[in-house]
């Protein structure tokens, strides 16, 4: 008999954290036995470790700025009712096609509302099949709040109309959905928090402590927003402590060509300039200090590797969650926190000097095993339905 099904769909629209956080989730799923389609709807990311998922590239599609009004295509050209069509057919066909036993939406209904015009059609496909597969929404800790009541109401109604659960990739003991969705006490399915969701797989600690002579890192993530935060850092760099060392700069396959050209046109010997390193933990794991921004996969691989950290929340547009998370991990002592809009010399001096005297074991204990637990919950309640 062959493998249960996954039908896992993701949409990153702006960075590539969403797509990354899903590819472990997808890892843990084929970890214990199921089938997993990975259908992606963002542009392509090279490099990204599916543990033998097959990957679906719909036809792409990201946002034009972090106001994430404007949807374009791959030609950046906006899209349009045809285009919505085709996405829509597509992803129906899909799901005829290959029969899950589950699906689960990463962040929708929670977000990407602006995929509603296919994702509510394969809601209701999936809920009028023959062979009704069980229906997830996987999100983060953390929700952008939304100020607008009936947008919150639309989230209950539809978790409570087409979901079998929530999975909440979050350790309770450090937030709870409530804390960011004021209506959590209305949703009816069961809201299951896995543990966090920790991108990379085998993540280790190293024997000898890096501070005395490890590089420091400074990254931004897919670095689509990072580009006033990197040149910042490049700027402050030669006044800041451990000025000395090697600064290794990744800077994220979305990082802007002009930004790349000035870090580059520094010309310092010891300033290194990579755009991918998919080693990137293990370059956390080694450094002495990582100087980084704030998104969820970043921050749970530095306490994963127990990296001494500062990091710069991205604030921008309507985004709150990075330094929600930032803060609520600082109050807790696992890093220290420089705000967006006060980022310079003397800010990032005095967080290094925090960072660098707090001794590694200090970070503390959370619950980082998300992708397994979500690919053991997943591959039990569709096992069980079968059985059934």
């Amino acid at each position: 008999m062959s493998a249960p099904r996954v039908l896992l769909y993701v949409q990153n629209l702006l960075g590539i954290g969403h797509l990354r956080r899903a590819a472990a989730v997808a890892r843990g799923l084929t970890a214990h036995g199921l089938t997993v389609d990975f259908v992606s709807g963002g542009m392509p990311v090279p490099h990204l470790p599916l543990g033998g998922a097959e990957l679906v590239q719909l036809p792409p599609v990201r946002a034009l700025d972090d106001a994430f009004k404007v949807l374009v295509d791959e030609h950046d050209q906006p899209i349009d009712d045809a285009f919505r069509d085709a996405r829509r057919d597509q992803l129906l066909g899909l799901l005829q096609e290959r029969r899950p036993a589950a699906v689960i939406t990463e962040l929708f209904p929670f977000g990407r509302r602006q995929m509603r015009f296919e994702l509510i059609p394969l809601l209701q496909a999936a809920r009028a099949a023959v062979w009704r597969p069980a229906v997830f929404s996987s999100m983060r800790d953390i929700l952008v709040t939304k100020p607008r009541a009936d947008r919150n109401q639309e989230i209950v109604d539809t978790l409570n109309a087409y979901y079998d659960a929530a999975l909440i990739h979050a350790d309770p003991r450090l937030i709870r959905l409530e804390r960011t969705f004021p209506m959590a006490a209305d949703i009816r399915v069961p809201l299951t928090y896995t543990g966090y969701v920790v991108n990379a797989d085998d993540l280790a600690v190293p024997d000898a402590d890096p501070l005395a002579a490890g590089e420091v890192l400074v990254s931004a993530g897919g670095g689509a927003v990072g580009h006033d935060f990197m040149r910042q850092v490049a700027d402050a760099m030669p006044h800041l402590p451990l000025a000395d060392r090697t600064w290794r700069f990744v800077t994220g396959h979305h990082m802007r060509a002009d930004t790349l050209d000035y870090l580059r046109a520094l010309d310092r010997p010891n300033l290194v300039v990579e755009t991918m390193r998919p080693d990137l933990p293990a370059l956390m794991a080694g450094a002495a200090l990582s100087i980084s921004q704030a998104g969820y996969n970043t921050l749970l691989e530095l306490l994963a590797v127990r990296a001494r950290a500062v990091v710069v929340p991205f604030e921008g547009g309507v985004e709150t969650e990075q330094r929600l998370r930032a803060d609520l991990l600082a109050d807790v002592g696992a890093l220290e926190v420089v705000a967006e809009a006060k980022l310079g010399v003397e800010t990032l001096t005095t967080a290094i000097n925090r960072a660098m005297a707090r001794p590694r074991d200090a970070v503390p204990s959370v619950d980082l095993d998300g992708a397994q637990a979500t690919g053991e919950l997943v591959a039990r309640v569709v096992r069980e339905r079968t059985a059934a």
